[in-house]
């Protein structure tokens, strides 16, 4: 790979040691970040230089809760209004997983790629479902995520709701993928075993998982609690809450991944937190389907890790956390809570939670850490330093173009072109073909 130097930009590097840097430059080896320091210290004569006068230089954003196969959605209006949130799941999202094709994985994450190298975004922890489809499912995503060049975790949801026989082949799924990608051999692709919710996978499900994670030695990744029905269910039929159910099979673990967590007790936080497991909030996602607002605050005072996902509304993390403070201002009716809880999960957790499978320093700007950087057109016209840029971030930069997207080196886009050898135009053309006969089958 290129050896090379970007100078000329701020620097925002997501280290709490030391956030800001200015008259900095950042030097780039075999797609790791190898030196940062001031520029007239970084001279090498075998180096390219990248002039990045008049922009930001910060880590690739990470998106620690999406699924790339909501991508054919987007203007489907045959889905009868839903009253509720398991509406929502039985007239849309459980009626189009069931529709989806090989292609139409393949295809949707290319496009949901694209759409994050163009936002800034590159790593993406994903959860798939395609009941029809789920022999090859993950392996068509990881086709994507190898032609487009970002990183991502994969799992596929395991599920009793179309039956055991599903379920079988879900789990199936899963233990040949994690087999293959779950070693950390493969600096892109990583591997999670993946669980719908607790109201939808019973004692035995829950059984046959924790046996294969162990043996495996992975995390799971699983939406918990995302509406209070789920809470109910696993109340009415088990008579535990969700996270007890969970920690009753020993499925958390420092890897494993909640999504949502809005309706969690305390006692199930603390829990959470004592499993070393991450939960991820995506406020966009709630708000949208109206199951509630998380107590981000609460999650972090029961001393919980925090990330942030966006549940595939958005690829652009910034506005995702943007929406999220003011939705913890409204949940906890102080304009001035949450600043910092609802920052920390895009900027210093989610590289925490990301780092458990791409290793130490990912999603920060610091020594030894994979060149996964960005490139955003940015001017202040306020003092930008260590105490200002957080807020520059969320009000400023969140506004602005991202110009280049860096995964291990590599620039994937550059002057907001895209360096990728796929024909987006065809790919996107291609997209609405079969878009437009998924909504046919829908």
């Amino acid at each position: 790979m290129k050896k090379y130097i970007i100078h000329g930009a701020d620097i925002l590097s997501f280290d709490p040691a030391r956030p800001y840097l200015s008259d900095n430059a950042l030097m780039v080896e075999n797609g790791k970040i190898v030196k940062i320091a001031p520029y007239g210290d970084l001279k090498d004569k075998n180096c390219e230089y990248v002039d990045a006068s008049g922009k930001i230089l910060m880590p690739g954003l990470i998106n620690a809760h999406h699924h790339f196969y909501s991508t054919m959605i987007t203007g489907l209006g045959k889905a009868a209004p839903a009253a509720n949130f398991e509406e929502v799941l039985r007239n849309l999202w459980w009626r189009l997983d069931k529709k989806l094709s090989l292609r139409d994985i393949y295809v949707s994450s290319a496009i949901s790629a694209i759409d994050a190298i163009r936002k800034g975004t590159t790593s993406v922890i994903d959860h798939h479902a395609s009941p029809s489809a789920i022999s090859g499912s993950l392996l068509q995503i990881a086709l994507a995520v190898k032609e487009t060049g970002i990183r991502a975790s994969l799992c596929y949801e395991v599920s009793d709701r179309d039956g055991f026989s599903i379920r079988d082949e879900g789990i199936q799924e899963n233990l040949e993928f994690i087999s293959e990608y779950g070693s950390g051999q493969d600096d892109y692709l990583k591997a999670l075993f993946g669980m719908h919710a607790a109201f939808t996978l019973g004692d035995d499900s829950l059984s046959k998982i924790s046996k294969a994670v162990h043996a495996l030695n992975c995390g799971v990744h699983i939406h918990a609690a995302e509406s209070d029905s789920d809470q109910r269910y696993n109340l009415e039929h088990y008579g535990k809450r969700v996270v007890e159910r969970l920690v009753d099979f020993d499925l958390l673990n420092s890897q494993s991944i909640l999504a949502h967590g809005v309706h969690l007790t305390p006692k199930e936080l603390r829990m959470v937190a004592d499993s070393g497991a991450a939960i991820v909030t995506n406020p966009q996602s709630n708000l949208n389907n109206a199951v509630g607002i998380a107590d981000v605050c609460e999650m972090v005072k029961q001393g919980v890790t925090v990330g942030l996902g966006t549940d595939a509304m958005t690829m652009n993390m910034l506005q995702e956390l943007r929406v999220g403070l003011w939705a913890q201002h409204l949940k906890q009716e102080n304009p001035s809570a949450g600043f910092m809880e609802i920052a920390s999960t895009l900027l210093f957790n989610n590289p925490i939670i990301a780092q458990k499978y791409w290793g130490t320093g990912h999603g920060m700007l610091t020594e030894g850490a994979n060149a996964d950087m960005i490139l955003v057109d940015y001017d202040p016209h306020t003092p930008l330093n260590s105490e200002t840029w957080i807020g520059h971030l969320i009000n400023g930069i969140s506004q602005a173009r991202v110009d280049s997207t860096i995964v291990g080196g590599e620039f994937l886009m550059w002057g907001g072109e895209l360096l990728l050898g796929l024909d987006e135009r065809e790919l996107r053309a291609e997209s609405r073909s079969l878009s437009q006969a998924l909504w046919e089958r829908f």
